[in-house]
């Protein structure tokens, strides 16, 4: 093929469902509501129902919607919170912002997702709430079973569904365990606007009326500030529109994503590639298509001179950025993942796909050696 392939293509995107955008977009401009009007409050109430919760919060963001999150589950300065390391320093971010501490779990070599000891083992050290990232689109294994333990321990969870939208375990789409969740908007997600946008869903009132008032300054009502760590964070009018557009379309396109990279695991052969492992069944999404190998910089050339797009989430771990100025280096205790952020690669994996796109990844990878 002449031209690349992506790992996102939001042109192809925008083909897709152009006629509906168009439709958005007239609508708000037509109504004269800028920000936080109905298309806000409707697309509110669609996506709780989609992921069966009560609230919906729309925020600017995903990080901001982590940090409003995790302050409205009851996060302070100067706290202890659980997080992987290797989900792209957003909810370190967050928990910094707030003043208090990561507390970092290591993750499962072949989810890349954490497990139940790992959250035990920061509970028994002190943590004053676990954040569950249901990372590249996989449902946590353990969530039931780490939804459990902090209920029984009286830790806050909130759940990171970034690059989850739609996926479930136990009968349940994510977002709906823990005391609250936050998702991303971003427009490569699977569920992503035309900017920036994010949410915050639970099924506590206290913590939606705490997240719809962290959102707009602090305010219980106009110009009277009554909680602490308010911010500017709305969702704006185009962009719930807009997704409100994209929405009824999830299911089908996450289907899409989850048949290509079934693909891909049936016919990707080459021992020096490590294969993501996954039931592809509906606790997968495909956000990410996230491959492993020990010899990455080859196979990205590779794949460069193949114009095919990779990338890498994520290539440094939160522990070991430059911000924290070594006070995580000499941890023991997140070995694997350090492993992957070594060895992880992700190809392109989108609805959007043609089967000759698809097909040359296949032959790309194949004829790759090291």
């Amino acid at each position: 093929m002449n031209s690349s392939i992506h790992i996102n293509d939001l042109s192809l995107k925008l083909a897709t469902h152009r006629s509906a955008v168009d439709a958005a977009i007239a609508r708000v401009i037509d109504s004269g509501y800028v920000v936080l009007g109905p298309e806000v409050a409707n697309f509110e109430s669609s996506f709780s129902k989609f992921l069966g919760v009560k609230y919906c919060v729309g925020v600017g963001n995903g990080t901001d919607a982590l940090e409003i999150g995790l302050r409205a589950i009851g996060v302070k300065k100067n706290h202890l919170v659980a997080t992987v390391a290797n989900a792209g320093f957003y909810t370190a971010t967050a928990i910094l912002s707030i003043g208090a501490e990561p507390f970092f779990l290591d993750v499962n070599k072949n989810s890349c997702n954490t497990t139940l000891s790992e959250v035990a083992r920061a509970i028994d050290s002190g943590v004053h709430a676990i954040v569950l990232t249901h990372l590249y689109g996989l449902a946590v294994k353990d969530t039931l079973e780490i939804y459990d333990l902090c209920k029984r321990k009286n830790i806050p969870l909130l759940e990171d569904c970034a690059q989850s939208h739609g996926a479930v375990i136990g009968g349940q789409k994510v977002g709906s365990f823990g005391g609250a969740a936050t998702f991303s908007f971003y427009p490569t997600k699977n569920l992503g606007a035309l900017g920036d946008g994010g949410a915050i869903v639970t099924n506590s009132k206290s913590i939606a009326e705490s997240a719809s008032s962290l959102r707009q300054y602090g305010w219980k009502e106009k110009y009277l500030v009554s909680i602490d760590g308010g911010r500017n964070s709305r969702l704006d009018e185009m962009q719930a529109a807009i997704l409100s557009s994209f929405l009824p379309s999830l299911e089908k396109e996450n289907s899409l994503r989850r048949e290509i990279a079934k693909k891909y695991n049936q016919m990707i052969h080459n021992p020096d590639i490590e294969l993501p492992i996954s039931s592809f069944s509906n606790n997968y999404v495909a956000h990410l298509y996230v491959i492993k190998t020990q010899h990455r910089e080859s196979l990205r050339r590779h794949l460069t001179s193949c114009n095919i797009n990779s990338d890498i989430h994520y290539p440094t771990p939160d522990h070991q950025q430059i911000v924290f100025k070594n006070l995580y280096l000499e941890t023991d205790k997140l070995s694997v993942t350090d492993t992957l952020a070594k060895e992880v690669l992700t190809l392109p994996c989108h609805p959007f796909m043609t089967d000759a796109m698809v097909e040359a990844v296949i032959l790309a990878m194949n004829s790759w050696k090291p």
